[in-house]
Protein backbone atom coordinates (compact mmCIF):
# COMPACT_ATOMS: atom_id res chain seq x y z
CA UNK A 1 0.00 0.00 0.00
CA UNK A 2 1.41 3.26 -0.73
CA UNK A 3 1.65 5.97 1.36
CA UNK A 4 -1.39 8.19 0.46
CA UNK A 5 -3.97 5.05 0.63
CA UNK A 6 -2.66 4.64 4.11
CA UNK A 7 -3.36 7.86 4.79
CA UNK A 8 -6.91 8.13 3.48
CA UNK A 9 -7.66 5.00 4.85
CA UNK A 10 -6.94 6.62 8.36
CA UNK A 11 -8.77 9.67 7.49
CA UNK A 12 -12.19 7.71 6.26
CA UNK A 13 -11.77 5.47 10.26
CA UNK A 14 -11.49 8.60 12.07
CA UNK A 15 -14.18 10.29 10.12
CA UNK A 16 -16.19 7.04 10.83
CA UNK A 17 -15.34 7.22 14.72
CA UNK A 18 -16.49 10.27 14.71
CA UNK A 19 -19.46 10.00 13.28
CA UNK A 20 -20.65 6.71 15.28
CA UNK A 21 -19.30 9.22 18.04
CA UNK A 22 -21.40 11.48 16.65
CA UNK A 23 -24.48 9.01 16.37
CA UNK A 24 -24.13 7.66 20.14
CA UNK A 25 -24.33 11.17 21.26
CA UNK A 26 -27.38 11.55 19.75
CA UNK A 27 -29.27 8.59 20.91
CA UNK A 28 -27.80 8.98 24.49
CA UNK A 29 -29.41 12.36 24.67
CA UNK A 30 -33.06 12.12 26.33
CA UNK A 31 -36.35 13.53 24.37
CA UNK A 32 -37.51 17.11 24.79
CA UNK A 33 -40.25 15.51 27.16
CA UNK A 34 -37.92 13.66 29.39
CA UNK A 35 -35.53 16.82 29.69
CA UNK A 36 -38.77 18.94 30.73
CA UNK A 37 -40.60 16.55 32.92
CA UNK A 38 -37.38 14.81 34.24
CA UNK A 39 -35.93 18.51 35.15
CA UNK A 40 -38.92 19.82 37.14
CA UNK A 41 -39.00 16.67 38.94
CA UNK A 42 -35.28 15.93 39.44
CA UNK A 43 -35.35 20.15 40.98
CA UNK A 44 -38.70 19.94 42.93
CA UNK A 45 -37.00 16.56 44.70
CA UNK A 46 -33.15 18.09 45.04
CA UNK A 47 -35.12 21.53 46.74
CA UNK A 48 -37.90 19.11 48.84
CA UNK A 49 -34.62 17.58 50.37
CA UNK A 50 -33.05 20.70 51.11
CA UNK A 51 -35.66 22.00 52.64
CA UNK A 52 -36.49 19.08 54.24
CA UNK A 53 -32.89 18.78 55.78
CA UNK A 54 -33.56 22.58 56.81
CA UNK A 55 -36.87 22.30 58.32
CA UNK A 56 -35.38 19.72 61.00
CA UNK A 57 -32.51 22.06 61.56
CA UNK A 58 -34.43 25.03 62.31
CA UNK A 59 -32.30 27.05 60.14
CA UNK A 60 -31.79 30.91 59.72
CA UNK A 61 -34.37 32.75 58.26
CA UNK A 62 -37.42 31.82 56.06
CA UNK A 63 -35.62 34.14 53.84
CA UNK A 64 -32.36 32.18 53.82
CA UNK A 65 -34.13 28.95 53.42
CA UNK A 66 -35.72 29.99 50.28
CA UNK A 67 -33.05 30.86 48.96
CA UNK A 68 -30.77 27.80 49.44
CA UNK A 69 -34.28 25.61 48.09
CA UNK A 70 -34.35 27.26 45.23
CA UNK A 71 -30.44 26.96 44.81
CA UNK A 72 -31.03 23.13 45.09
CA UNK A 73 -33.76 22.91 42.82
CA UNK A 74 -32.01 25.09 40.23
CA UNK A 75 -28.81 22.46 40.37
CA UNK A 76 -30.93 19.63 40.37
CA UNK A 77 -33.07 20.61 37.34
CA UNK A 78 -29.99 22.01 35.43
CA UNK A 79 -28.33 18.50 35.98
CA UNK A 80 -30.95 15.86 34.95
CA UNK A 81 -30.44 16.16 31.22
CA UNK A 82 -26.47 16.44 31.30
CA UNK A 83 -27.00 13.26 34.12
CA UNK A 84 -29.45 11.38 32.47
CA UNK A 85 -27.41 11.95 28.95
CA UNK A 86 -24.31 10.07 30.92
CA UNK A 87 -26.07 8.04 32.34
CA UNK A 88 -27.18 6.69 28.83
CA UNK A 89 -23.66 6.74 27.37
CA UNK A 90 -21.92 4.73 29.84
CA UNK A 91 -24.83 2.46 30.14
CA UNK A 92 -25.50 1.50 26.42
CA UNK A 93 -25.98 -2.06 25.97
CA UNK A 94 -25.34 -3.16 29.16
CA UNK A 95 -27.54 -5.17 31.71
CA UNK A 96 -29.43 -3.80 34.22
CA UNK A 97 -27.32 -3.12 37.32
CA UNK A 98 -24.94 -1.39 34.77
CA UNK A 99 -27.59 0.89 33.78
CA UNK A 100 -28.71 1.42 37.53
CA UNK A 101 -24.98 2.29 38.79
CA UNK A 102 -24.26 4.65 35.34
CA UNK A 103 -27.59 6.43 36.53
CA UNK A 104 -26.62 6.62 39.81
CA UNK A 105 -23.31 8.06 39.71
CA UNK A 106 -24.00 10.38 36.74
CA UNK A 107 -26.82 11.93 38.73
CA UNK A 108 -25.37 12.35 41.81
CA UNK A 109 -22.36 13.75 40.22
CA UNK A 110 -23.67 16.29 38.13
CA UNK A 111 -26.09 17.28 40.46
CA UNK A 112 -23.77 18.08 43.25
CA UNK A 113 -21.09 19.24 40.79
CA UNK A 114 -23.58 21.79 39.37
CA UNK A 115 -25.36 22.88 42.83
CA UNK A 116 -21.92 23.50 43.58
CA UNK A 117 -20.84 25.44 41.04
CA UNK A 118 -23.97 27.43 40.95
CA UNK A 119 -22.71 27.93 44.78
CA UNK A 120 -19.78 28.95 44.22
CA UNK A 121 -20.85 31.05 41.63
CA UNK A 122 -23.32 33.12 44.15
CA UNK A 123 -20.53 32.94 46.47
CA UNK A 124 -18.20 34.98 43.98
CA UNK A 125 -20.72 37.79 43.23
CA UNK A 126 -21.49 38.02 46.72
CA UNK A 127 -17.49 38.96 47.57
CA UNK A 128 -16.56 40.43 44.06
CA UNK A 129 -17.68 43.54 46.09
CA UNK A 130 -13.80 43.51 48.02
CA UNK A 131 -11.90 42.06 45.19
CA UNK A 132 -9.06 43.75 43.81
CA UNK A 133 -9.57 45.57 39.94
CA UNK A 134 -10.77 42.52 37.12
CA UNK A 135 -8.30 40.82 35.42
CA UNK A 136 -5.07 41.92 37.50
CA UNK A 137 -3.06 39.36 39.13
CA UNK A 138 -4.44 39.99 43.10
CA UNK A 139 -7.86 39.43 41.29
CA UNK A 140 -6.77 36.08 39.88
CA UNK A 141 -5.86 34.59 43.37
CA UNK A 142 -8.79 36.00 44.79
CA UNK A 143 -10.91 34.80 42.26
CA UNK A 144 -9.91 31.13 42.32
CA UNK A 145 -9.00 31.64 46.07
CA UNK A 146 -12.98 32.42 46.65
CA UNK A 147 -13.81 29.51 44.28
CA UNK A 148 -12.21 27.32 46.39
CA UNK A 149 -13.34 28.42 49.62
CA UNK A 150 -17.09 27.66 48.21
CA UNK A 151 -16.60 24.56 47.06
CA UNK A 152 -14.64 23.57 49.93
CA UNK A 153 -17.94 25.33 51.88
CA UNK A 154 -20.16 23.23 50.39
CA UNK A 155 -18.65 19.94 50.42
CA UNK A 156 -18.63 20.87 54.07
CA UNK A 157 -22.42 22.03 54.32
CA UNK A 158 -24.25 21.45 50.96
CA UNK A 159 -24.07 17.84 50.24
CA UNK A 160 -25.56 17.16 53.59
CA UNK A 161 -28.66 18.79 52.67
CA UNK A 162 -29.61 15.72 50.50
CA UNK A 163 -29.91 13.31 53.07
CA UNK A 164 -32.11 11.39 53.25
CA UNK A 165 -34.77 13.14 50.39
CA UNK A 166 -32.15 14.03 47.89
CA UNK A 167 -30.30 10.10 48.41
CA UNK A 168 -33.94 8.19 48.37
CA UNK A 169 -34.78 9.99 45.13
CA UNK A 170 -31.31 9.42 43.65
CA UNK A 171 -32.06 5.56 44.19
CA UNK A 172 -35.30 5.83 42.80
CA UNK A 173 -34.29 7.56 39.72
CA UNK A 174 -31.45 5.36 39.47
CA UNK A 175 -33.72 1.97 39.47
CA UNK A 176 -36.50 4.14 37.28
CA UNK A 177 -33.09 4.34 35.03
CA UNK A 178 -32.48 0.65 34.92
CA UNK A 179 -36.22 -0.53 34.47
CA UNK A 180 -36.36 1.78 31.43
CA UNK A 181 -32.98 0.63 29.99
CA UNK A 182 -34.42 -3.32 29.90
Amino acid sequence: MSDTTTMETGAQIEGSHAIRAGRKLRQALPSLRLALAGSALWGFAMGASAFYSLLLDHWETPLRVRAVVVLFAIGGAAAFPIGWMLARLLSHGRRAETAFAAAFVALAVTTIGLTALFYALQYRSYYAEWHAEPFTVTWAFQFVFTGLVALYQFAVLGIRLYFPGGFAALFTAAAWFAYRSR
